[in-house]
Formats: C-alpha cells, structure tokens, sequence
C-alpha cells in the first residue's frame, strides 16, 4: 500500500479556532468598556470629587439668553453662573444668525467669572446654499 505525498497543510481548523477566540476576545472587551459586567469595586476613604454637569448657554436669533433653558439677562446669567464650580464645563450654543457683540457678551461674562472649561456647540454640515 503506498502512501500519498502531503502536499498541503488544511488550515480551515486553525481559522475556526482564532476566528472563536477573536469573537471571546470583543465579546468581553466591549462588556469591559460599556461597564455591563458586575464588578465590586473596592472602597477607599478618600473623598470623592463631585462630578460636574455640563451647563448650557443658549442664545436664540433674536438675542434672548437662555441658562439651562431659563431665560434671563447679561446680570441674571452673571449671577446664576457666579455660584457654580470655577471647573464647570460650559456649552454655549448661539444660533448663526446673532450679533456677534451678544455672543462676545455671553463669552466675556463667562471668562470674567473664572471659567476655562467653555466650548461652543457647532453642527457638522458641508457648504451652505
């Protein structure tokens, strides 16, 4: 009886086995990072920094301010913004069309109080007809 020559490896139960251990692997990353496996964290008695919420700026076509959806003036914002956390994240969203005085406004009340977290909500969007 003669044996045949081994012309080739079969490779197909080599990539069934890493393509197994690939989907292990993202399975349990992405429970990982989304935080949907239990986990007891342990406890420590340092104190615990609080966490800081977005506030948002909004300034509407016609001029109007408006804090976290509250309509007030340059001095109403001035005072509801004094009392926060100087780390505060700020979001001013102002529409396109405003003066930019009103916006350099809104930016200067904002930098005189202290706050460096400020960012301005834009949209994506390609050329405009």
């Amino acid at each position: 009886m003669e044996e045949k020559e081994f012309d080739y490896m079969n490779v197909i139960p080599l990539v069934d086995v890493m393509l197994v251990l690939l989907t292990i692997v993202l399975t349990t990353s992405t429970f990982i990072a989304s935080g949907m496996i239990n986990v007891s964290l342990p406890k420590a008695s340092a104190e615990h920094k609080e966490i800081l919420k977005n506030q948002t700026i909004s300034i509407h076509k016609d001029g109007t301010i408006y804090f976290n959806a509250a309509m007030m003036t340059p001095d109403q914002l001035s005072e509801n913004v004094m009392g926060l956390n100087r780390e505060t994240p700020m979001v001013i969203r102002a529409d396109r069309d405003i003066r930019l005085q009103r916006y350099a406004d809104v930016l200067d009340i904002i930098n005189n109080l202290g706050f460096r977290k400020v960012a301005i909500q834009t949209e994506k969007g390609g050329e405009e007809n």
